[in-house]
């Protein structure tokens, strides 16, 4: 009854087994039913066996009868029973800790977020919604775009809006009386339908960081490896004679070993059945099983399934016997019915004669990898768990192992096993080979030969199915024939459970009882007997004496008769005098073995002539009470057996032995036993214990030797420090037991003839001994904590305190004497269900204070107001994260109320003891593994006060001052440890639990102690904050660490450090008044007194973010410790059912105020980069259009704009100036701003609103930017649910792809993702704020990080759900920021600095709607827009120009929308923008302009503008213009008329710039002409002039992007130049020229047409000198982007005297590392850079429209070939106008007009620029010979025959140079040719021309500063060898053989001649060169080359001697300007400019 008052109480769960404990269980939940909220099963539950039945000892007695007769165990069997199935003791918490709340259950968070998604509304967002119908893609219409003839202007538009319907007004849009009531109005539209718990939409954080979880291991439950059910269906052969009987088993072959039992099973009909009734008395059910469950720990591609076939021995050898089979057939059973009759009448009587023997007959062998598809693969969770490696972080729950097929189903992918498999492979069994090695050596035969070897083949089949287990399998049978829940009785085949035996270590300690033995005959000798005994089989029994009615009924029965028999026969193998034998013959040990048990074998010959002869031996069960295993050789006994034969071994009798007492007879024991240590240290150590609790009578026997009284102490103490010697195996095995019996040891006294012996101090030396063996293992696995897994296991559910209340005496006749009250009543307790029960129900049932017994004390009230008056019922049940209960004995303390009877130690004190006073190297050991003595004494004291009497004891006398001061003295050891770092989390997780179970002050001074010793360390800062945090987060993850925190609320309670006890301390509520309130904001010295805990863990916050670094992964690490610190605790108030109300939170809000503070000081380390910022299309999506991507660097355009807060211009500077500043990465910055948001959310509106009204301006301005990232970081990223299902099925394919090449497909790792999908989805894809964006810059190869991270193949309605609370995740955290903006724009009017804020706001609501928002939010995002219009429009329109030009932007934008809500909210604040900007002239003008330039921004950038939403968005605006009826009298709805209609007109424009995006050329000839329409209007030329820079930079044109820029630059400085008249400043466009004389067509307005100072012109924010150096750096780095190094130059040039002027000294040092870098470039890429490609194209054709006979060169990038331009334009204009219809001319002849067809022709060919002479003086490098490009020209080859190619004599060449309107690069990428000029040249200037070209290309190949042998060889080649087709000697011949008959040539002869000496001369320096060149191998080629150069010389020299003397008489005045007179007067032809 006085359960209910206790603080802490034990929760205990069910492990027993047994049907006859199920009352007591019951017994006991009675007594729990006091507790109300507590929920225990009604039924039994069993938690690490499946056995349904008994499967206690007791049943297995010496009789071997099942008998109800007590029989007395031994004490070791009785402890071992007792141990596995007495009930788990498990401290179970009440509440769980909030850390482990979030991370530790996030199958449970799962649940949460699932169940809130049921009160979510799904948020409609532009990108997730589909426009209702797409447009068709229009073949665009190029008469229309070039016939202007129809328009008036370019922007005139007859399109009627008032045809239109207009969409819903916003309601009461000009209706509020008064500003408040508008705000009033806000609020109340925003407070409604808003979700409270703002963590439940955000994914928790990552396990890695949870240093606070402190996992609960496994269950401890009966090992399992795979596990596969193979179920037989068919052993069919072609003839039916008999019966056969069959038995399978796994082999591996790697190791060779034998992996599994037997499993006896037959397919026989009852017909076949019959011939064996005479031997089958009954057939049990257990025995028709045709299924087995397989287990495999290590699985292998070397295990086989051997299928072994037995038959009834016959005469006759194995061969003899199988030929029927292998010739008679069934179907031919007419021929063959006699020989089948006789055969079948043969095998029948030899059934009913010999049916007890089986013969070998045949077998069959099946690769387990065939059945399975995949490989069996385990990676390291699986095979860890086998070896005692529980991977206890990522599971939550302890497992039930009674429902232990539960987990069956995880082990394999079903899609990995083939249905059905048939083994037609059925080999003959000889009858030499029987033994296991002769199966291996098959086994290895066909593993090598890939194919069965030479063996005979039985024509017949096997068919099995294999298949993985599945979840319940009715009917099972455990291996001991324990049925297996659930048991089915209507089915009555049976599924046995095959025991596996490993083929390596498995260290999982025992927990169930199992007690079986394996005899294996293996060989008999009779090969020198002369006797007649062939046919020999041995008859196997197990005798409990010698009478033959003592054989017992424990040997398991094979297939279709018993369950157990008393004998067993071993199968006979025919005439053989040495058999090997195969059998395996499984017996269940009694419980309790005596001497006289034994194994009696009986040798018999069996004649098939009804004879039979016998013989025999025996094999005692123990010796020296030790059971017999391993290989045995017996002798043969001749004579009957002796008397008293059982109690000697078969050595010893005198008796008559075949071939002298020789040992003939091979055979192995193998005891599968959990009660037989098998193990000598173990042995010895157990009986010795059991010595010392039992009446024992000295001297005591040990094996083999007898121990005295005297010596019994020495003795245990030697086996005790003997235990460390024991294998791993065992000591694991038994590793509970051995636990147990230590403990008991450390309190056992005990008394030897008077003497008392204490062994506390070497039991307590030996547990640290086992402690550091286990942890020292390789074998066994340890958590992430570094604790062993099977010690946590033991700890958390096994251990128990020592029942030491009683001393145990020797008695005065020697022996030891117990007191009779030794044993202790075993409690139940509640299975690991429950405590996962308790676990999940704890969130919601977590009461306040634990350690307040009612009635309520004080501290309990005050707790209770803290947290708003928590459900009295609640607070009088038992609270407490501790459960104790243990043993409950009948001691009289309860009742007493002292804290510990004085004639009794207490463990926990003893083990402090043993602790403090240990010394050496077991000291060492203690405090290396201190967590297992720290929960070790924390499960003590839980149990030692769970039997105290609460109300009597108070807290702080629960402990003895003795035991206080030594938990001091070991806190203080461990924090003054070398390695407390690794000690600190058990520390921490030490002193958690103590403030749970001792008093508080105490454990804080603790605390306190801590903190002041690690502060005086002398280790690594960073280590040590490293330290502190992880202390402080697991003590801050206590389930009352509110209760602590908010305990002291007003400094008068508070006291300066931690006292020994608050509980007599009183509290106020906290109160504003007495603090001011920009102090609550700061981690002052008082809020640390006040909050003691809460003030460490900010402190050590802020000192991570302040702590300067280089920015290494440590520091880095270091933060997001602790900010996941922070967020966690915060995660854990919100999620909290006991602080759901509002008042509470803004409480827990209120403790965290610092936080705010400090995030804002730390805003600098805020990483948002992988967030869309600036992006400008709603989506905000990477993989937006490449046309809306802007070559405006934002950073620069945000300083134009004048940003206060330009974070990305901060980020810029910082990297200029080389300062690396230690960034948060972008997930751990998210979760800080969550922590900001939801302080934010949730403090007291009137305190943050007081506040913001007292902070500084530039903590404002701070604040405001903390906002601006806070909707950056959490914007909306999902687009579509489609995308969404793309995605997840490239995942999945990624998945498959990635399991098929790790994992083989199959395996454990197959098995986790099964598992951790079927568990509640553990891991979530969380698509809001792709958290994995802030983990890309560090990730490594981690299968959690990986993109699918194990969706299990989630549906479409999973993803969307998914989808719904990301998208109300990014709404709630927008409508935070909203809140707060609010409520700064409200204390306006109270602060001085009224425009900066109100701009601040307004800076921060535009960049919220640059974002992808839900339209929930932006109906309050526009509702704020439209307050602050009505509050503050006249200073927003005077005082923030360009932030109104900017909404006028984002506003148009929103207007063509696709979603009507976000419409109707964009039109009516549009219109109230015109409404209240009306008042001024100025200002409306000015709107206006902002309005048509936003439009005409809006239509050149994106591509997904929807004109039909515009135009009806117009529609609506008109009709609020029109409804407004105060405004009717005034201007303002006419003025709104026309400039719709100016809208629309530009708009119109955009319909056609739409039908041809896929035309680059005509779509910038477009845009150039709208812009060419606004020449009168700069501010739209400047608009479309960077829509243009904006498409070029999209196709990558650099040149052509910056030359828009320039251009634009150039039209800023025009004005500026009209108003100011600086020095510094450039003087109009003329100052440009020198970048592009194109730039001058920018003045053509004068001031004269237009006045820069007219209202709303030239207003925008690019017409100030700002704006211009933002242009011109943007165009420098696009040229340079180009490769236009040189022009980047010449825009610093303008550019330097700006900043010169400015004393701008940082970005003049930026300017000239930019100029060093363009420079750098053109010295190393100077020669190498490829500049555009030229060609000529054009138009002929009359549906051409305007552009028909219109040529243009158009620019392409360098390396374009004719090829590729020519399939552009063919592919684009064949959709047009269609394949059949379009001819492509790639050639340069002539156009003749007439030839041509007359619907549509492309010409098209390659052109290159063309200089004069004069011209190549100027352009020396290869950028001045491709840039500012006017004139190209091509050559076509003709000869006056009209053929294009001849002979020498008769070719000639025509050059066609065109000159275009403007010169390259321009702003557009193709410019008309506006002139064209031909001249042709004669046959010799073609020739002098050639040889020219070759004259130069030898020189170039000669002189180049790193000669090419190569391409030396290719000139030369060309040039000297004869063989080359019109060569130079050839053309020599032909032009200079002879010297002309007509005068006019004469100089054209000598020129020619003169070109050849210079050639001839080259060839010989390049043959001279090629000589060093050349390598030795080159040499005959070089001779070859020198002789044809002397042979082409030779051949020149009488033409190159050869000199006209008219040529050659003395001029006097020779004139060097007439030289070259005569060039270009030869056969020329000049077109008119006009022709």
């Amino acid at each position: 009854g006085s359960l209910g008052n206790q603080k802490l109480f034990i929760f205990y769960g069910i492990a027993a087994k047994h049907s006859f404990e199920t009352f007591i269980f019951k017994s006991v939940i009675k007594g729990f039913c006091i507790i109300p909220d507590m929920s225990i099963p009604s039924k039994s539950s069993f938690s690490d066996c499946n056995s349904y039945f008994l499967v206690c000892p007791v049943f297995f007695l010496a009789s071997g009868v099942r008998s109800s007769r007590a029989v007395e165990l031994d004490p070791h069997v009785r402890d071992c029973v007792q141990s596995y199935t007495q009930p788990w003791l498990v401290v179970s918490r009440r509440s769980i800790p909030r850390l482990n709340f979030l991370s530790l259950l996030r199958a449970e968070f799962e649940i949460f977020r699932l169940n809130i998604q049921k009160l979510l509304q799904r948020q409609t967002f532009e990108s997730d919604v589909q426009p209702d119908k797409q447009e068709q893609e229009k073949s665009p219409s190029l008469a229309e775009l070039c016939d202007d003839t129809a328009r008036t202007t370019l922007t005139s538009s007859d399109f009627n809006l008032r045809a239109l319907q207009p969409d819903r007004r916003v309601e009461n849009l000009l209706r509020f009386s008064s500003p408040e009531e508008l705000d009033r109005f806000n609020l109340e539209a925003r407070s409604s339908n808003r979700y409270g718990e703002l963590f439940g939409l955000y994914p928790p954080t990552d396990e890695d960081d949870a240093v606070a979880i402190r996992p609960i291991p496994d269950c401890p439950k009966e090992h399992f490896g795979q596990r596969i059910l193979v179920r037989c269906q068919a052993i069919k052969f072609d003839i039916e004679i008999e019966p056969l009987f069959a038995t399978m088993a796994l082999y591996d072959l790697k190791e060779k070993k034998k992996i599994s039992e037997n499993f006896h099973f037959d397919i026989n009909t009852d017909q076949m059945k019959g011939f064996l009734r005479a031997h089958t008395p009954h057939t049990d059910a257990s025995t028709l099983a045709r299924s087995a469950i397989f287990s495999i720990s290590y699985p292998s591609p070397d295990i086989y399934l051997v299928i072994k076939i037995e038959k009834v021995l016959q005469q006759g050898e194995i061969g003899d016997c199988a030929e029927p089979y292998m010739v008679l057939k069934e179907s031919d059973a007419a021929k063959n019915r006699e020989k089948l009759e006789k055969l079948k009448n043969q095998a029948e009587g030899f059934c009913q004669r010999l049916g007890r023997y089986r013969m070998p007959f045949a077998f069959a062998t099946v690769n387990i990898m065939s059945a399975i598809n995949s490989t069996l693969e385990r990676d390291t969770s699986d095979t860890d768990s086998i070896n005692g490696k529980g991977t206890m972080e990522k599971k939550g729950l302890p497992r039930r192992n009674s429902d232990r097929f539960s987990m069956m189903e995880d082990n394999y992918i079903l899609s990995g096993f083939k249905p059905a498999l048939t083994v037609n492979c059925v080999c003959w069994q000889e009858g030499e080979r029987l033994s296991d090695e002769d199966l291996f050596k098959f086994l290895a035969d066909i593993k090598r030969s890939s194919g069965q070897r030479r063996v005979k083949i039985i024509p017949g089949y096997l068919k099995l199915e294999v298949s993985p287990v599945p979840e319940t399998v009715p009917g099972c049978l455990s291996p001991e024939l324990i049925p297996v829940k659930p048991v089915s009785e209507k089915n009555p085949r049976p599924v046995k459970e095959v025991l596996e035996f490993p083929s390596s270590e498995v260290y999982v300690p025992h927990n169930i009882y199992r007690n079986l033995l394996y005899v294996y005959p293996l060989r008999l000798n009779l090969t020198n007997r002369l006797t007649s005994a062939r046919n020999i089989t041995v008859k196997i029994q197990f005798m409990s004496g010698e009478d033959p009615s003592c054989a017992m009924p424990v040997i398991f029965g094979k297939s279709s008769g018993p369950e157990f028999l008393r004998e067993v026969y071993t199968p006979v193998t025919y005439h053989n005098r040495s058999p090997d034998f195969y059998d395996e013959i499984k017996i269940r040990l009694p419980a309790r073995l005596t001497e006289k048990h034994h194994l009696l074998l009986t040798f018999y010959h069996i004649s098939c002539q009804q004879k039979q002869n016998q013989t025999g031996s025996w094999l005692p069960m123990l010796n020296n009470d030790r059971l017999q295993t391993g290989q045995q050789c017996l002798p043969i006994i001749l004579d009957k057996l002796p008397v008293n034969y059982s109690l000697h071994s078969p050595e010893v009798p005198p008796a008559k032995w075949m071939e002298n007492h020789k040992g003939l007879f091979n055979l192995e024991l193998q005891a599968v036993s959990s009660v037989q240590t098998q193990d000598s240290h173990l042995e010895r150590f157990f009986t010795l214990c059991h010595a010392l609790e039992g009446k024992t009578m000295f001297p005591i026997r040990v094996g083999d030797e007898k121990i005295s009284e005297n010596m019994f102490e020495h003795e245990l103490k030697l086996s005790i420090i003997s235990l460390s010697s024991s294998g791993l195996e065992p000591l694991v095995l038994f590793l509970h037991q051995v636990l147990d019996k230590l403990f008991r040891l450390i309190m056992q006294p005990m008394v030897i003839a008077g003497q008392t012996a204490n062994l506390a101090q070497i039991a307590f030396e030996s547990v640290v001994s086992v402690v550091n063996s286990l942890h020292n293992s390789q074998e066994l696995a340890k958590d992430h904590q570094g604790r062993n897994c099977l010690l946590a296991t033991y700890l958390y559910f096994v251990f128990r305190l020592p029942d030491t209340q009683h001393e145990i005496h020797t008695t005065g006749t020697g022996g030891l004497m117990a007191h009779p009250e030794s044993r202790y009543s075993t409690l139940t307790r509640a299975t690991a269900t429950t405590v996962g029960f308790m676990l999940l129900q704890s969130r919601i049932r977590s009461s306040s204070n634990p350690d307040i017994p009612a009635p309520q004390s004080p501290d309990d009230t005050e707790v209770t107001n803290i947290l708003g008056k928590v459900h009295t019922h609640k607070c009088n049940v038992i609270r407490g994260r501790m459960t104790a209960a243990g043993n409950i004995s009948n001691t009289s303390q309860s009742s007493t109320g002292s804290t510990r009877p004085t004639n009794r130690k207490l463990f926990h004190e003893e083990l402090a003891l043993q602790m403090v006073v240990s010394t050496g190297v077991c000291r060492e050991y203690v405090y290396k593994y201190a967590w297992f003595f720290f929960e070790l004494l924390v499960k003590s004291m839980s149990q030692h006060v769970s039997q105290l009497d609460k109300k009597a004891v108070p807290r702080r006398n629960r402990f003895s001052d003795r035991f206080k001061d030594d938990i001091t003295t070991i806190v203080n050891v461990v924090t003054e440890l070398e390695q407390a770092e690794k000690v600190n989390i058990s520390l921490a997780f030490f002193l958690y639990d103590l403030m749970s179970l001792m008093d508080r002050g105490f454990v804080f001074q603790l605390v306190k102690n801590y903190c002041n010793q690690m502060a005086a360390k002398s280790v690594n800062i960073s280590t040590l904050i490293s330290m502190r945090l992880e202390f402080l987060r697991v003590l801050c993850s206590h389930e009352h660490y509110l209760n602590l925190s908010l305990f002291f609320s007003s400094p008068a309670s508070a006291p300066a450090s931690p006292s020994l006890s608050t509980s007599s301390q009183n509290s106020s509520s906290c109160s504003f008044q007495d603090n001011k309130i920009a102090a609550m904001f700061d981690l002052s010295q008082d809020f640390k007194q006040r909050h003691y805990l809460t003030g460490l863990l900010l402190t050590e916050l802020s000192t991570a973010l302040d702590m300067e670094s280089e920015g290494s992964v440590t520091f880095n690490m270091l933060q997001q410790k602790a900010i996941s610190a922070t967020y966690s605790l915060l995660c854990a108030h919100d999620l909290d059912q006991r602080c759901s109300r509002p008042e509470v939170k803004a409480k827990i809000a209120a403790l965290y105020l610092p936080l705010v503070g400090i995030i804002i000081d730390s805003i600098n380390y805020l990483d948002f980069t992988g967030t869309a910022l600036h992006n400008k299309g709603k989506s905000g999506g990477p993989e937006e259009d490449p046309d809306s991507i802007t070559p405006i660097n934002q950073s620069v355009a945000m300083a134009i704009a004048g940003n206060p807060f330009n974070t990305l211009a901060r980020n810029a500077l910082v990297s200029v100036a080389g300062k690396t500043t230690n960034m948060l990465t972008a997930e751990t910055s998210r979760n800080l701003l969550m922590c900001f948001l939801w302080i934010i959310k949730n403090a007291d509106q009137n305190l943050v609103q007081r506040w913001t009204v007292d902070m500084p301006s530039s903590q404002l301005n701070r604040l405001l930017e903390l906002l601006t990232i806070c909707i950056s970081c959490f914007e909306y990223r999902v687009k579509t649910l489609q995308s969404l299902t793309q995605a997840l099925q490239k995942s999945q394919q990624a998945k498959a792809r990635l399991e098929e090449a790790l994992l083989g497909g199959i395996g454990a790792r197959g098995q986790m993702m099964k598992r951790v999908g079927g568990e509640l989805h553990l891991i979530c894809v969380y698509v809001c704020n792709d958290r994995t964006l802030g983990q890309r810059e560090n990730l490594r190869w981690r299968k959690d990080l990986t993109q699918w991270r194990q969706t299990n193949d989630r549906s479409k309605a999973e993803l969307d759900q998914e989808a719904i609370i990301s998208g109300n995740l990014a709404t709630e955290t927008n409508l935070i920021v909203l809140d707060l903006l609010e409520m700064i724009v409200q204390a306006v009017p109270l602060a001085d600095c009224k425009d900066n804020v109100v701009g601040g706001v307004l800076r921060v609501l535009l960049h919220s709607l640059t974002c992808n928002q839900s339209s929930t939010f932006l109906s309050h995002c526009f509702s704020t827009l439209r307050a602050l219009i009505v509050k503050f429009g006249e200073l927003l329109f005077e005082e923030e120009a360009e932030q109104c030009a900017d909404l006028c932007q984002k506003v148009l934008h929103y207007c063509s929308s696709c979603v009507d809500g976000n419409r109707s909210q964009a039109c009516a604040t549009l219109y109230l923008i015109m409404r209240y900007s009306y008042s001024s002239a100025s200002n409306f003008s000015r709107v206006k302009m902002q309005v048509t330039m936003s439009l005409a921004s809006l239509v050149g950038k994106s591509s997904d503008i929807h004109e039909e939403h515009l135009r009806r968005s117009f529609r609506t605006i008109l009709a609020y213009a029109e409804e407004d009826t105060e405004m009717q009298s005034t201007q303002l709805p006419s003025q709104v008329d026309e400039l719709l209609r100016n809208l629309n007109s530009i708009l119109s424009d955009t319909v056609k710039m739409k039908e041809f995006q896929k035309d680059p050329e005509m779509l910038m000839d477009l845009m150039y002409r709208i812009a060419k329409g606004y020449q009168t209007s700069p501010d739209l030329r400047l608009t479309w002039l960077q829509n243009m820079a904006e498409k070029h930079n999209g196709r990558k044109c650099f040149t052509e992007s910056a030359m828009c820029l320039v251009h634009a630059a150039a039209l800023v400085a025009e004005y500026l130049s009209m108003l100011e008249d600086h020095k510094y400043l450039p003087v109009g466009s003329v100052t440009f020229q020198n970048i592009s004389p194109n730039v001058l067509e920018e003045s053509a307005v004068s001031d004269d047409i237009l006045s820069p100072d007219e209202d709303g012109v030239c207003s925008g924010r690019y017409f100030t000198e700002n704006g211009l150096v933002g242009l011109l750096e943007q165009a420098a780095e696009l040229f340079s982007n180009g490769g236009l190094y040189e022009a980047v130059n010449e825009v610093y040039k303008v550019i330097v005297p700006i900043l010169e002027a400015h004393r701008d000294f940082r970005k003049l040092t930026s300017t000239h590392d930019k100029l060093q870098r363009a420079f750098e470039n053109i010295i190393q890429k100077g020669h190498k850079r490829m500049f555009g490609t030229y060609f000529r194209v054009g138009f002929y054709g009359s549906k051409f429209g305007d552009l028909d006979e219109q040529e243009f060169i158009y620019k392409e990038p360098g390396i374009t070939h004719l090829p590729e331009i020519s399939h552009r334009l063919e592919n684009f204009y064949s959709q047009c106008f269609g394949d059949e219809v379009l001819e492509m001319i790639k050639d340069s002849t002539p156009v003749d007009r007439k030839k041509l067809n007359p619907n549509k022709v492309i010409l098209i060919n390659m052109t290159c620029p063309f200089f004069d002479d004069y011209e190549m003086k100027d352009r020396l490098t290869n950028f001045e010979k491709n840039f500012n490009l006017r004139r190209f020209m091509y050559t076509t080859p003709f000869t006056k025959s009209g053929r294009p190619r001849g002979e020498l004599n008769e070719q000639y060449k025509r050059k066609t140079i065109l000159t275009t309107m403007h010169a390259f690069p321009y702003i557009k990428t193709r410019i008309n040719v506006i002139q064209k000029e031909e001249f042709d040249l004669t046959p010799i200037e073609v020739a002098i021309e050639d040889m020219q070209k070759k004259t130069r290309e030898l020189a170039e190949a000669t002189h180049r500063e790193k000669p090419d042998a190569v391409m030396l060889q290719m000139v030369l080649q060309g040039s000297v060898t004869a063989t080359v087709n019109q060569g130079p000697l050839e053309v020599a011949q032909v032009f200079l053989n002879e010297i002309p008959a007509d005068p006019k040539l004469f100089r054209h002869h000598n020129k020619l001649r003169l070109c050849f000496k210079e050639f001839i001369l080259r060839c010989g320096e390049a043959v001279e060169k090629n000589k060093q060149l050349i390598t030795p191998d080159q040499k005959e080629y070089q001779q070859e080359m020198k002789k044809n150069y002397n042979k082409l010389r030779e051949n020149l020299r009488p033409m190159l001697e050869r000199k006209i003397p008219e040529l050659y008489k003395p001029i006097i005045k020779p004139r060097i300007e007439n030289r070259d007179s005569f060039k270009r007067h030869s056969l020329r032809r000049t077109q008119d400019e006009n022709s």
